[in-house]
């Protein structure tokens, strides 16, 4: 059994679609059932866990020289932050 659907393109993956056709003397419907059933084939592919902000710029921590030793933690350094 034949399934029927409908697709929307933009106007240039519609001419890329039909330029692939004409080029490989096959049907657009063709390359279309083509392309997703690679799709399909492969995984998908895993999501890469998202990285704290310590994991990506931890190797900074402490490289910084002079600043003050409490800026973490005393509210006087947020005194007029956001102004």
């Amino acid at each position: 059994m034949n399934n029927t659907i409908t697709i929307r393109l933009d106007k240039t993956l519609a001419r890329k679609l039909d330029y692939a056709a004409k080029k490989n003397a096959t049907t657009r419907s063709m390359i279309v059932r083509e392309a997703v059933g690679t799709y399909l084939a492969e995984p998908p592919p895993k999501k890469a866990k998202a990285k704290t902000l310590w994991e990506v710029a931890g190797h900074l921590a402490g490289t910084v020289k002079g600043g003050p030793r409490d800026l973490s933690y005393n509210p006087k350094h947020m005194e007029g932050f956001g102004q």
